[in-house]
């Protein structure tokens, strides 16, 4: 019997390109299967640069807790690839077993011919498939690259789609000015279709809003149609029809507020009441975003007095707003910070790291294991936080680099492992004992 890795693998080469966004080959691909993306749950949609599988994690905790039954379809995956396809259970969203995975991929491969199509399309045809044929009451649906041309676009008629906070990322793909990135997130409106959009900068803004008004969808804005703020430790939510007096997210962060605002406006949207958006507020959990990791096997030889965190963020936005959170737990908890990073080649390795100039004590780099794409080499990636003025060095891999970073001081000590997803797969995977599965 075909083996999940050996599927995995034969489908990456059924197209010489990773990303290549068009929707003609996974039309083609879907029609043949009997368009199953036609045959979905209700379909929340989601994109955006920063926040989507925070948002998304927010609505399925709050949707759940409503009692509804919740399809996930998120990427790229952290350890396992069947993480991506999560089914809605009696104990909630749970990952697709890895048997049925392999059967269901084996069927998408038979219909496809060996045709090309990109590993996104094929196995996003598959997602496609089991959402149709597991009951639920929603599938939340996060957008893979861009919007206007993902994979996921070819859903016609979602029930609301979610736009939540965008910034420069992907310009090679999606545009060089924030303004054309934000034309391509907003691909994923639709005639008829509500679309809540999170905190954005003015000229994004102006593009959502033309964007609504061309495509015939109703927009709600934040800022316009509704707010959200902290205020004395609980979560004051407000637009012009209700106050909602709610807990603090469960996921921490300045940022996670404008997250978790975004997922309230879009939980009322779909007629969640206020009792459940509390309880999936003070619920939702999210790997790799600002997450403390307990004993495990990075851990486990790691001073008692040394908290170590895990975050896949990766861009500039990203950056600041993981300074801006290690900077409030300072306040809070003053103790150095040291941060370990690997990041991917295409990525502005400068403007993630120059947040943390004056914050972080010590910046050690890595190699990002399984990527599949080029990583930054660690000691061009040291070079670029020393020309920061950052104190930097190189090593050879995660377990190194805690050791080095641990001799940043004798005393308590907090680390942040970040920079790249994969490598907080591949951290995740070490932790835990398990072998991680390349994206």
């Amino acid at each position: 019997m075909t083996s999940l890795d050996d599927l995995l693998a034969r489908m990456k080469q059924l197209h010489p390109l990773l990303i290549d966004l068009s929707l003609e080959r996974v039309e083609r691909l879907l029609a043949e299967l009997g368009n199953p993306h036609e045959k979905l749950p209700p379909v929340v949609h989601i994109a955006g640069t920063n926040g989507k599988g925070s948002t998304t994690a927010f609505l399925k905790a709050m949707l759940e807790a409503a009692g509804k039954r919740v399809h996930v379809y998120t990427s790229p995956h952290l350890v396992r690839f069947n993480e991506r396809i999560a089914l809605a259970s009696p104990d909630g969203a749970q990952p697709i077993d890895e048997a049925a995975l392999t059967a269901l991929l084996s069927r998408v491969e038979a219909v496809n011919a060996g045709q090309p199509i990109t590993f996104f399309e094929i196995t996003t045809a598959a997602a496609f498939l089991a959402f149709a044929e597991t009951p639920a009451d929603f599938l939340l649906l996060e957008v893979g690259l861009g919007g206007r041309l993902d994979t996921t676009n070819v859903v016609a008629k979602p029930a609301l789609t979610v736009i939540t906070p965008i910034s420069m990322d992907h310009a090679d793909k999606l545009g060089d000015t924030v303004e054309k990135i934000a034309a391509e997130k907003a691909g994923i409106m639709k005639r008829g279709a509500a679309c809540v959009t999170a905190r954005q900068t003015p000229e994004v803004d102006d593009v959502l809003e033309a964007a609504a008004r061309k495509r015939g969808a109703r927009l709600i804005r934040w800022g316009e149609h509704f707010d959200a703020f902290a205020q004395r430790g609980r979560l004051v939510f407000q637009r012009e029809d209700r106050l909602l007096d709610l807990p603090m997210p469960a996921l921490i962060g300045p940022h996670q507020i404008v997250n978790a605002g975004t997922s309230v406006a879009a939980a009322l949207e779909l007629g969640i009441d206020e009792r459940a958006i509390a309880t999936g507020l003070a619920s939702a959990r999210w790997p790799a975003r600002m997450q403390l990791l307990g004993r495990g096997g990075l851990t486990r030889n790691l001073r008692p007095d040394c908290e170590l965190w895990l975050d896949g963020g990766h861009n500039p936005a990203a950056g600041e707003v993981l300074a801006r959170t290690l900077a409030d737990l300072e306040e809070r908890s003053p103790r150095p910070l040291a941060l370990i990073v690997g990041m991917m080649g295409q990525k502005d390795a400068a403007g993630f790291l120059q947040p943390f100039v004056g914050l972080a004590r010590q910046v050690v780099t890595v190699p990002v294991p399984g990527a599949h794409m080029p990583p930054v080499k660690p000691e061009v990636l040291a070079g670029v936080a020393r020309g920061l003025g950052l104190d930097a060095v190189a090593a050879e891999g995660v377990e190194q680099a805690l050791e080095i970073a641990a001799h940043t001081t004798e005393g308590p000590l907090r680390i942040l492992i970040c920079g790249s997803l994969y490598l907080a797969g591949h951290v995740l995977a070490l932790q835990d004992g398990r072998e991680t599965q390349s994206n």
